[in-house]
């Protein structure tokens, strides 16, 4: 069961004005309910885990589902694009050996079972048209509750108002094919339903659901589902979430190669300090056929966005190769969740973001890893580790991924610092008012559809008709590409100010003063707190690094020692920048199949990881000082 921690909504948030609202949800809810004898409480929460209420305006989930109610109908082949096709960087990043290019293929087409044909039973069962029951939210409603009342019929349980008496239904519902993952959902739906929400929908609309604290579901009716029975054993993963061991392998495959991950001894060796979300840009089935392969990468978890099932792949001891940099690699645990990255119109279910925040919230937690944005990083935080391979580092989950209402889930908002200025602002603009324009999702110059984003844009001036802020590192002019993250800043990200101008707000960014609009009654940032640090006095800039690698010296004999190489960037005097962990420089060496090789080196020289621009960075700390925020 969740915590009351883990299930805060995302309240209050502003109505988009992209579409323009459907009559009545709330009381479609109602209609809905009374003419298939569901109970409206089931009903609401239900489609609360699916979507939020809001229906996308008839655009399909990364898993083909439609409506408040999502219904499913999925297509044969989800993938669209090889696998995180827009970067080309070598997933292990370690300059100790041959770079890693395995070819980019699409995932596998998968035969779609029909309990991922929900839309088209639906339409049998109501009459309407398949049409109607994608892009009427109201026809939506309707058929959710006839699948959910076939549901109740087939488990041979009577209709009625006692939402305890649904449990059996709901688990059917959530389009699982095993026993643990329907009742984790069935569980979801119920605390729903158990704490009540309220929230405005992506239309407009006020919707409520009342609080039922004292609901105890039938959960025995779980055993008549028909559902396999799955184990987790071998997995590490919280009792709140449903996982199961599907292994990545560690074999050899041929000229002193292998894969495709490396064996370890975390946290007895090194720590792990980071997170990584990823996206899949492919189908669930195609992407564990992937992450099979001892010639391709890995990852340690994999993210359902139907019902919000977890694979495990990689120990947590071991290294995954998921993130192009090795100092990250080695120091971090990597989750891909199903989606498509440049796919505005394919949105990540309520399943999947609470599964996700379950897990790192309990990764986090074992091995001590802060709830912050230093810690939990996106793949697009990642630094490139040395010049060359900054232009290729991917840029997933990307805009569309919604940072604040994760974050809310794990239980760590993003709250206003006390006072009206602390000389350091959180980046927290509302998802969905926010809408900046992306281009290049489907064809290269064109515009994305319109759509709430995580993302805010940053100008040379405080002007939107100037230019854009250039990321030097990447060698090309900055666009508004769905993959250029030049001059984007993330939310829950933590920057230095640099100035005001009216509506708008300057931050160190890049070595660089970097403008976004922040006007006071719809504010994109607020104040924050933490460590600020500049270069030492008598210097004009310090160099910035994409890891933290120890001295020369440090290395014993058999290990090569790995060259401490700036990056293409400075950290200029009279610039300040929000410093997280202070720590040692480390390297893993595993270049061998064979673990007798391997070594952890540690440095004495000690770094700062810092919010450097899009991505995080390090510089010496030798190099700069701590200087008092305001």
């Amino acid at each position: 069961m969740a915590s009351a921690a883990l299930l805060l909504p995302l309240l209050g948030a502003a109505p988009s004005t992209a579409q323009p609202p459907a009559p009545g949800l709330q009381q479609a809810f109602a209609a809905a309910a009374a003419e298939y004898h569901v109970p409206q409480s089931v009903l609401l929460a239900v489609s609360y885990l699916q979507s939020r209420w809001d229906g996308h305006g008839g655009a399909p989930s990364v898993t083909g589902g439609y409506g408040p109610m999502h219904l499913t109908d999925a297509r044969a082949a989800l993938g669209t694009a090889p696998h995180h096709a827009e970067g080309t960087e070598d997933p292990r990043g370690d300059t100790a050996r041959a770079p890693l290019r395995p070819e980019p293929r699409l995932p596998a087409a998968e035969e779609v079972p029909d309990r991922l044909k929900t839309l088209p039973k639906a339409a049998e069962l109501t009459g309407l048209s398949p049409e109607e029951l994608r892009t009427d939210p109201v026809a939506n409603v309707r058929g959710g509750a006839a699948l959910l009342a076939a549901a109740q019929r087939e488990l041979g349980e009577p209709a009625g108002p006692d939402p305890a008496r649904w449990y059996g239904a709901v688990a059917r519902f959530s389009g699982a094919d095993d026993t643990a993952t329907a009742a984790r959902y069935a569980d979801d739906v119920y605390d729903v339903l158990r704490t009540g929400e309220r929230r405005t929908t992506d239309t407009g609309q006020v919707m409520a659901l009342a609080a039922r604290p004292s609901v105890a579901p039938d959960t025995a009716q779980l055993s008549r589902t028909g559902l396999r029975r799955t184990s987790a054993a071998g997995t590490e993963c919280p009792t709140t979430v449903a996982c199961e061991w599907i292994p990545a392998p560690y074999e050899e495959f041929g000229e002193g190669d292998y894969g495709n991950h490396d064996v370890g001894d975390r946290p007895a060796s090194q720590a792990v300090r980071y997170i990584v979300v990823h996206d899949t840009e492919g189908g669930w089935a195609g992407v564990l056929d992937l992450v099979q392969d001892p010639t391709y990468v890995s990852w340690n978890y994999s993210l359902r966005s139907t019902d919000g099932h977890v694979a495990q792949h990689v120990k947590a001891k071991d290294v995954a190769w998921h993130s192009g940099n090795w100092y990250v690699n080695a120091k971090s645990i990597g989750l891909e969740h199903e989606g498509f990255l440049a796919q505005p119109d394919s949105w990540y279910t309520e399943a999947m973001y609470r599964s996700s925040a379950r897990l790192v919230a309990y990764l986090a937690a074992r091995h001590g890893i802060p709830l912050d944005r230093q810690h939990i990083l996106g793949h697009d935080n990642v630094p490139g580790g040395t010049t060359a391979a900054v232009p290729g580092m991917h840029t997933d989950p990307g805009p569309y991924w919604d940072w604040r209402h994760y974050f809310e889930l794990l239980g760590k908002p993003f709250d206003a610092a006390a006072g009206k200025s602390t000389g350091l602002v959180t980046i927290r603009p509302d998802y969905t008012a926010n809408r900046p324009l992306y281009t290049d999702c489907v064809t290269k110059g064109q515009p994305c559809a319109a759509h709430g984003s995580s993302e805010v844009r940053l100008y040379a001036d405080h002007d939107e008709k100037s230019a854009l802020i250039k990321d030097v590192g990447r060698g090309t002019a900055p666009t508004t590409g769905v993959n250029d993250i030049s001059s984007r800043v993330s939310t829950g990200q933590q920057y230095a100010v640099a100035g005001t101008w009216g509506d708008w707000t300057a931050i160190w960014y890049l070595g660089q003063k970097a403008w976004f609009r922040n006007p006071a009654a719809q504010p994109t940032a607020v104040p924050a707190t933490g460590v600020l640090i500049t270069p030492k006095p008598g210097v004009n800039s310090v160099p910035v690094y994409g890891r933290a690698y120890p001295e020369s010296s440090a290395y014993p004999s058999g290990v090569p020692a790995q060259a401490v190489s700036p990056l293409s960037y400075t950290l200029p005097k009279g610039q300040r920048y929000v410093a997280g962990d202070k720590i040692p420089g480390e390297y893993y060496y595993a270049v061998t199949y064979g673990t007798g090789s391997h070594r952890v080196v540690a440095g004495k020289d000690l770094y700062y990881e810092i919010q450097y621009g899009h991505r995080v960075a390090f510089v010496r700390a030798a190099d700069v000082q701590v200087v008092p925020a305001g």
